[in-house]
């Protein structure tokens, strides 16, 4: 029998790369799937499409990173873009080429110093996830590592400060795309510390003032990361072995608080990128978190008694797409201060991305901490729905019936996967354990703790619950929805 050798090539930068020596504009702290597949991809369509030459060094933000693995193929690697537009499949293949430089700070901190003497040097942008940033009060400035990432990052403005004596015109941008609101606003105020902490001379805490700008982000791309059930097909779209492709669905929106300079500097809007620079990012941030992430959590305990396992299957599913349309474009949608034109647009995005057949997105993952999603994301939605309205947004208020009935008695013979802390669990145990259904919703309703106030004041919504949970109970999903509607319109 004759063997078939695989004569593909490691990914290297000889063999495949562009040739071109990029200068390092950007500090890059995060080596993982999510920025490999946004910031450095969006830098790099800036290169290819304008000419940007913005060469990357990325840093490894923990000691168990995988710096050295990456340069094991000249830290190049492909992004396969998978996903769903305007109802047409989509998949794009990138070879990504612009992290010139990887650090591992743990074993070469000298290494991360000296890029902050670079005169080219003009931003940081981090993703060290919503854990890190943070002010850790035992991290000193040495010659070793500090464990913290703002730590890291003091250290490093200050070795520029020192090297240019000052130079106001030698400031960085920073631009930090953890998932915390004013991530950019936090990040500052922990350097700050560091500046008490060490001691340091108060010029540079007022060179990182004037000279140095910081920008809160909001960020939104799914990025599943390395296509393990399908690495062997993506491997073959492509002429070479690559340890580091990722998957990413077309979908980006980056929203980063700036001014006419910084649209200058990053000039995205020339590419076609969805990169906005707006003096306020709140309104974006409140879009996101009332639509994907709203739809998301009212329609997960929904879906999963209905039967659905996965996101896809909820939006293909006559009956279930129903009742999330229902809850985006009559009760979501309206109660948003943004244009309509622009809310809907984003909505048919959203839902678009929904139906994605490329991503498995299991509800039951998507469960996790359900009350203290349903509070920051949906509350606020039924809330200033009745104040605007002087109704109740019956279909919201149906998928909160379903809410506190998941995390109550087993549903048809089995149980539902919830996945709470054990506060939440025990709280919502104990009430279920009334005997009668009222008092379960009263109870669980007054629990502030849950919802940061008593929502029993708010007038109808303890007997809509009542009602929508006898009607799930006696009913089953489908047709209990069906007479609750009835009973309310």
């Amino acid at each position: 029998m004759e063997t078939v050798t695989n004569t593909k090539l490691q990914l290297n930068r000889k063999d495949f790369g562009s040739g071109k020596t990029l200068p390092i504009k950007i500090l890059q702290f995060g080596e993982g799937n999510f920025l490999r597949a946004f910031v450095d991809y969006a830098f790099h369509q800036l290169n290819q499409k304008l000419d940007y030459d913005a060469g990357v060094a990325a840093v490894q933000p923990l000691p168990g990173g995988m710096v050295e693995m990456l340069d094991e193929q000249d830290a190049m690697y492909t992004v396969f873009l998978n996903g769903v537009k305007n109802g047409k499949k989509i998949q794009e293949i990138h070879l990504v080429d612009n992290i010139v430089k990887t650090i591992n700070p743990y074993k070469d901190f000298q290494s991360l110093l000296e890029v902050a003497k670079l005169d080219s040097l003009e931003f940081i942008i981090s993703n060290t996830t919503e854990a890190g940033i943070e002010f850790v009060d035992t991290d000193v400035l040495s010659e070793d590592c500090p464990k913290s990432y703002p730590a890291k990052v003091a250290a490093v403005l200050y070795e520029r400060f020192k090297h240019f004596k000052g130079d106001k015109d030698k400031g960085l941008t920073i631009i930090p795309c953890e998932l915390i609101n004013y991530n950019a606003d936090t990040l500052k105020e922990i350097l700050l510390q560091y500046c008490d902490l060490w001691k340091l001379e108060p010029e540079f805490a007022t060179w990182m003032n004037d000279a140095c700008t910081f920008h809160n982000t909001l960020v939104d791309r799914i990025v599943p990361g390395y296509p393990r059930e399908e690495a062997e097909s993506f491997g073959q779209r492509i002429d070479y072995h690559d340890k580091f492709m990722v998957a990413a669905e077309p979908f980006f929106l980056w929203v980063i608080e700036g001014d006419e300079k910084l649209k200058q500097k990053l000039p995205f809007d020339k590419i076609g990128l969805d990169v906005k620079i707006v003096s306020d990012m709140q309104p974006y941030r409140n879009r996101k978190v009332r639509i994907l992430n709203g739809i998301h959590t009212a329609m997960v305990p929904f879906s999963i008694m209905y039967g659905n396992e996965t996101v896809q299957e909820t939006v293909e599913n006559p009956f279930t797409m129903d009742f999330v349309s229902k809850i985006a474009f009559q009760e979501i949608v309206p109660t948003l201060d943004m244009d309509k034109t622009e809310l809907l647009n984003f909505t048919e995005e959203v839902l678009d991305r929904f139906r994605n057949p490329f991503i498995r997105h299991q509800l039951s993952d998507i469960a996790l901490n359900s009350v203290s999603k349903f509070k920051v994301r949906v509350l606020p939605t039924i809330l200033e729905y009745f104040e605007q309205n002087g109704k109740l947004p019956y279909h919201l208020v149906f998928g909160f019936a379903c809410l506190i009935r998941f995390y109550g008695k087993d549903w048809n013979g089995k149980k539902l996967p919830v996945k709470d802390s054990v506060d939440v669990v025990e709280a919502m145990n104990k009430a279920w354990l009334n005997a009668d259904l009222n008092e379960t919703v009263k109870e669980v309703l007054a629990n502030e703790e849950f919802w940061g106030e008593d929502l029993n004041k708010v007038e109808g919504l303890q007997n809509a619950i009542t009602v929508a949970i006898q009607n799930i109970d006696e009913l089953g999903i489908e047709k209990g929805y069906e007479s609750y509607v009835t009973h309310f319109a």
